[in-house]
């Protein structure tokens, strides 16, 4: 079947000595994994290397035989140019963390059509401002929604954050339990938008804590996860 749908570009893997392995979150058919042959010595070919950096947004025409296995793109061109994403030192290096992350939690098939357009509104939101010292904090806070396990806040006002049950609470009553400024901080994150959140006021170690504490969080709600490779670099650069 030939399908047209817009697609972001979520990870990319060298096969062989000229192929690649590119995985796109789809608009219309949910996470596919595609085999481009010899797309890294092909110059004049229809598909070039550079379009599959991560988080590019494309438009492709492909074809999807629904068996399981790799996928074959005809056509993919870019749907939206980002002006700073991938020249930005700091940007990149955000999209190279954010790249991690979506491998590691989005791992369905299915057409999720809110969370491509987050995901699609925030690169943009990102790629157009200059003010991102808490993006990544708040794109994985945001993220939970989408994922299925957003805290529960209809007790916020009590002090204990349960990461294990999602919720907030007066006691701790696992391992699993923090509270203190850390939890004050994440408290502040919770509703608000992007262009608010990078007004939250925090230091290096609070910024820090708190990127740890939603790592954890993350790996307890999803099956696999692993903390992105490169988050030393990010927490380097937003010291």
């Amino acid at each position: 079947m030939t399908v047209q749908t817009p697609a972001i570009v979520i990870h990319s893997l060298r096969y062989g000595e000229s192929d690649l392995i590119v995985s796109l979150l789809t608009k219309t058919s949910g996470l596919r994994s595609y085999l481009l042959k010899g797309v890294l010595k092909s110059k004049r070919g229809k598909i070039r290397a550079s379009l599959f950096q991560p988080l590019t947004l494309l438009e492709i025409e492909a074809n999807h035989r629904n068996k399981g296995t790799l996928e074959r793109i005809k056509e993919a061109k870019i749907l939206v140019p980002y002006k700073s994403l991938h020249t930005d030192f700091v940007k990149s290096s955000l999209v190279f963390f954010l790249s991690e992350i979506l491998k590691n939690t989005i791992q369905e098939e299915e057409v999720n059509e809110e969370l491509f357009h987050y995901l699609e509104t925030t690169f943009l939101w990102l790629d157009a401002h200059q003010n991102i010292s808490n993006f990544h904090i708040s794109f994985l806070i945001k993220l939970m929604q989408f994922l299925g396990f957003y805290p529960d806040v209809s007790n916020i006002s009590l002090t204990v954050f349960n990461m294990q049950d999602g919720c907030f609470q007066n006691d701790s009553s696992n391992i699993y339990c923090m509270d203190g400024q850390t939890v004050s901080y994440f408290k502040e994150f919770l509703g608000t938008t992007f262009e608010e959140s990078m007004d939250i006021k925090l230091s290096r170690m609070a910024r820090n804590e708190i990127l740890s504490m939603l790592l954890v969080y993350f790996e307890l709600h999803l099956h696999g996860f692993k903390k992105p490779r490169s988050l030393s670099i990010l927490n380097e650069i937003f010291s």
